[in-house]
Formats: structure tokens, sequence, C-alpha cells
């Protein structure tokens, strides 16, 4: 049986988000597109579906309106020190200068033309242990979360005015790369119906990262975290596999820096998994208690969120068994508990901005019970003695010491009950940090004591690391282009989004500033779309 075969002019695989910002920009440049992904129609958009919606970015309206006063000078001098760029990470650095310098012109106001509206209070991830993250709030989250984005963007895909220059195949997996005169010249894979070939000018990778094959993230595990978990949950579709960048070398592309992701340290198993090790990625709450598994707190210095995931991330990798234990009362729960998503967070994802208001001052009690009804590493009980048991019982290792635990658990107490003034314990410290900032003040107890009678029950969550990002993966140039091991671009080959390590191979090197995932998949789609058209930037 031969192949289908099917012709374009610009081939793009992968319909997530950089995949429809890539076809959006051609088509509004007058380019003809075919636009191929393995998933089903109805999951048009990919991962960004399923995303919080959080982009980093600076100098926008709603900084300024919430005080903030950003430059791109700023953000760019915050990030080269985040990322500890190598000296061989040039476009790595590259792009992080691009997007600094740009990220207003091709990101906000891009997704402002397009409808795209952002939450008036700016967030302050990633602020570093010892300030060297995010000097000033810079997180902006998206009204309708990933899903709003995508969904916004793939409708205009879908109803521009050049609608019939795109061609659209889903459940088409892309399994080879086409070469022809060292030049990339469309793609092989198989569908329902058999084998097709696509026959391109140009080809865009926007076929995302490694990071939902456990396999792969084993074989790039860096060590720095620890041996790679047997307990490893997964927070990412499994067709994300990285399963095109063995193409890219075949056909002699540079792939870089696999071993560079951007995990979560408080990872719990999804109550209803839809693949093996299932996971979902808790937004840990600052004022709980983080514990190893005998009971002790995580220590020397207290693991609090906020400040430095990768550090968090390296911490979790290294405790005994390779988890640990979040310890809090239901009224920290209602205040600060959040987990990443769009489908967790109904409120932003259906932009009910009253409800939204509510709900930050009352608490989401809906969440909280949602999680102690059905969620397996999360634990509930009136005393601590009886949630001990419930703790040891979930471990089955043997290592909880509730003696350990109580003792834990009594420290911190004492310490709240002597007030501010006599604080002496570094996770109080960093909570009244967070409380300076209006929108962490919402979303922040003030030194709540855990075993407060009147802020019962007490609850325990079992924390992993979960498998989210790939931060490495194929190189490009400012233009999006592939480059070879010379450093001169494979003739025909782009890459956008997660494939190319979200720019450069890595734009964020070792750590991100939170917001940058997303943001660069538009970024990136854009430039190679300019360049394809005969409009790239100027380098930089």
């Amino acid at each position: 049986m031969h192949a289908r075969r099917h012709c374009c002019e610009t081939l793009v695989i992968g319909a997530g988000l950089a995949g429809i910002v890539t076809a959006l920009e051609l088509l509004d440049r007058g380019a003809s597109v075919l636009l191929v992904d393995a998933a089903p129609r109805e999951q048009f958009g990919g991962q960004a579906n399923d995303a919080f919606g959080g982009m980093l970015l600076c100098d926008t309206p709603e900084q300024r309106r919430n005080g903030v006063r950003d430059s791109p000078q700023l953000m760019l001098d915050d990030w080269v020190r985040a990322a500890c760029f190598a000296s061989e990470d040039q476009w790595g650095r590259r792009w992080a200068q691009a997007y600094a310098e740009h990220n207003r012109a091709d990101i906000y106001d891009w997704l402002r033309q397009h409808g795209i509206r952002f939450f008036a209070a700016v967030q302050w991830p990633e602020r570093g242990n010892h300030g060297d993250g995010n000097s000033l709030p810079r997180y902006h989250v998206a009204w309708g979360c990933g899903l709003g984005i995508v969904q916004a963007l793939a409708k205009r895909l879908l109803n521009h005015p050049r609608r019939a220059q795109l061609q659209l195949l889903f459940d088409h997996r892309v399994l080879g790369l086409e070469q022809r005169n060292g030049a990339v010249v469309g793609c092989n894979g198989r569908s329902a119906d058999g084998a097709f070939q696509v026959r391109a000018e140009h080809v865009v990778l926007c076929s995302g990262g490694i990071n939902g094959d456990l396999g792969k993230v084993r074989q790039h595990w860096d060590p720095l975290y620890g041996p790679c978990p047997d307990n490893l949950l997964n927070g990412t579709d499994p067709r994300a596999d990285g399963a095109l960048h063995q193409q890219v070398q075949r056909v002699g592309g540079q792939v870089v820096r696999l071993g560079q992701m951007w995990n979560y340290a408080a990872g719990i198993a999804h109550p209803q998994p839809q693949y093996p090790q299932h996971g979902l990625s808790l937004i840990p709450p600052r004022s709980a208690l983080w514990l190893e598994a005998s009971g002790c707190r995580a220590g020397p210095a207290p693991m609090v969120s906020g400040f430095d995931t990768h550090d968090l991330c390296k911490r979790m990798g290294h405790l005994p068994g390779q988890y640990g234990w979040q310890l809090l009362n239901w009224r920290i729960a209602i205040k600060e508990m959040a987990i990443s998503g769009a489908a967790l967070n109904p409120l932003f994802r259906d932009r009910k901005l009253l409800r939204l208001l509510w709900q930050t001052c009352t608490g989401n009690r809906q969440l909280v019970r949602w999680m102690i009804e059905h969620c397996p590493d999360v634990l509930a009980a009136n005393d601590l003695p009886t949630l001990a048991a419930q703790m040891s019982g979930l471990a089955d290792d043997g290592r909880l010491n509730p003696s350990l635990l109580a003792e834990a658990v009594q420290h911190y107490d004492a310490q709240v009950r002597r007030g501010p003034a006599q604080h002496n314990d570094e996770q109080l410290w960093r909570i009244q940090q967070l409380r300076q900032w209006r929108s962490d003040r919402l979303r922040t107890c003030r030194f709540q004591a855990i075993l407060e009678a009147k802020a019962g029950p007490l609850i325990a969550i079992r924390t992993r690391l979960i498998s989210r990002k790939s931060m490495g993966g194929m190189l490009t140039d400012l233009q999006s282009r592939v480059l070879d091991t010379q450093g001169q671009p494979v003739a025909g080959l782009y890459a956008a989004g997660e494939a190319a390590g979200f720019g450069g191979g890595g734009i964020s090197g070792i750590r991100s500033l939170e917001g940058t995932f997303l943001s660069n998949c538009i970024f990136n789609g854009r430039r190679a779309a300019w360049a394809i058209s005969g409009n790239a930037p100027k380098p930089v």
C-alpha cells in the first residue's frame, strides 16, 4: 500500500501553542501551512490546554498599576543570574536577551491584540533563596488560564481570512524527517489510514519535549537532584516523548542540555490517573511544615515554596526515601493551597472574578475537601497521633518516628506564639517577607500555628518529585533555525517551543524565573514564522 502524499509550503509539526502561533503568524503573512499532530482534533492545543497560564513579562500596565517599575535590563540581569549559563550556552543567552528586550511587544501586546487579558494582580514567584531570582513581581496570569490562551488563538486560526491556505491533519504521528541534498524537505509518519508523507519547503518542529517519557527522563537525569527516584511522578502527557529529537540529530541538527529540566518537588498522585505515574503538581502552602520521612523538619534551612524551585527539587531528591511530608491544618490549607493547571483553577479558567475574590477572602474549601476525600497522598485527622499513624501506614517503610514529628511541630508552634518581635525561625522570616507583597499577603496566613485547636483538622500531604518540562532541546538561532554541529542552520528546518528548549536549546539555563514556557512558545514560534516569510528580526 502506497503512502498518502501531501505537499505544502510550510509544514508545522505539533498543534500545541507553539504550532498554533507559528501557523497563525504564517497565515497573517500570506504563507500556506500544513499543521500536523499526533493527537485527535479534540485535543487541539496540546498541553497548553491544561496549563495555569502564567507568563513572565516586564514593563506592563499591570505592573505599573501595582506600583512595580520594571525594565528589560533588570529582567535580563535577574535572568542571567538565575540561569547560570555556561560558556557554551551562547544561544540560550542571546534568546534570553531578546526575550527581555521584546517580551512586552512580541508577547504581551500581541496577546492583547488577540483579545487575551491578564489578571490585575501580578504574582511574585521564584524570588531566589538569596535574592537571586525575580527581584520584582513579573508573573502575569492570563484570564482563562492556558486553555483560554490557546483556544482563543486556535479560534483565530480556524476563522482566519486565509483559512483556505491552512490544512490540518490530526491523528497523524510523524516518525521521521525527509532530507534531500542536505535540506529537510518534509516528513513521514503513520495515521489510522496508514503511512503518509509530506513534502514542504520549510519544516517547523513544535513537537514538545521529553518529560512525558519517564524512560528518557531517567536517561538524562542530572545527579545534582540525587539518583532518579523510583517514585517519580509524571505531570506531562506521555505523548511528549521527544521522539523527533533523535530525528533532528539524524539530519545533522544539535540537541543540547536535555538534563536541564523544570520539575517540581511537591507532586502528589493523581486520584484518577490517565497514564502510569500520573501526578498533580501542588503550589505548596508556605505556612506548612515540610518534613523528612522520619517526621523531622527538612533542614538545616526550612523548605519553603515561592523562592527557588530548583533548590527544592535538589533537596527533595536527597531526602531519605526521596519523599517528604507537608504538615498543615485546615485554616492554612483553605487559604494557601493550590494545584497547578487549568482544570483545578476553574474560577481563573472560567473568568469568574467575583467568585474568585470571594474565594480568596474566605478560602478554597472545595479544593481542600476534594483533596482530602480523593487524593491518596492527602491525609486528615483531628489529632497528631492519629495523623502520624495514617502517615506511617501510607509510607509503609518504617521511617516515621511519631516522637520526632511531635517535637518538630511543637517547636515550630512555640516560635509562632512568641510573636514577630521574637521569631527566630527562617520560615517565619520568609512568611513575613512574602506578606509584604499584597498578592502574597492575600494567600499567606499570618504566622499560623499548626496545632491550634480551632484551625483543624490536621492535614499531611506526601510529596514527591514530579516530571514537568524540558529546558533543553534543539539548538536554534534567533530565527528559530535548527543549527548543526558547526553552528550553521540545517536548511529548511526550524524549531519552536519546548522542542527547542523554549529557544536556543536552553533559554532558561539551569533555573527558570517561572512563566517562561507558554510565553516562549509564542516568542520563538513567531520568530520561526518571521524567518520563513522573510521578515526575521535583526540579530541581538
